[in-house]
């Protein structure tokens, strides 16, 4: 098992609508969803002016790199009409890879771990319910840790 973890999240139009069709979108590129998550109703956290989100997480396989992954995701929301106009703003479809197995990865476009995880409930509480046990390989805590220590304590119920 490769213990790969996806958070895919939606503040416009059809929400739930969204997170389906990229999770479709994944499976039609390689990249098999194992397990999926209830979808959670979330507050926005850094630009507080938007509607709240649908967030999200999966567990998938491939064989892909994180780098070529990272490039499917990017692919996916550009297709589904993502635009990157505000910052941390309103968006169709917003994907990232939390966890790659134990790896980490630091580059200029890309970095896995997350680096804001363990600061994000909206993250945190989904990726708790599928993987409660999945370690951070560089805070060396499982993610049951994170979510009990995190400084966010922003809203996220079950819808």
């Amino acid at each position: 098992m490769n213990n790969i973890y996806l958070s895919l999240g939606s503040n416009i139009g059809d929400r739930a609508g969204n997170i389906s069709r990229a999770v479709a979108e994944l499976g039609a590129r390689g990249v098999r969803v194992v397990k999926q998550s209830a979808l959670y109703e979330t507050e926005p956290v850094e630009l507080r002016e938007q509607g709240w989100f649908l967030n999200g997480v999966v567990e998938v396989e491939t064989e892909l790199t994180p780098q070529q992954l990272m490039q499917v995701l990017l692919k996916i929301e550009r297709e589904m009409g993502r635009e990157r106009i505000v910052p941390k703003g309103p968006r169709i479809i917003d994907m990232d890879i939390l966890l790659f197995s134990s790896n980490v990865v630091k580059e200029s476009r890309l970095e896995i771990p997350h680096p804001r995880m363990a600061d994000r409930c909206f993250v945190l509480v989904p990726l708790a319910e599928i993987a409660p046990g999945a370690v951070h390989p560089v805070l060396k805590k499982t993610v049951l840790q994170l979510l009990q220590k995190t400084p966010d304590h922003s809203e996220v119920r079950p819808i």
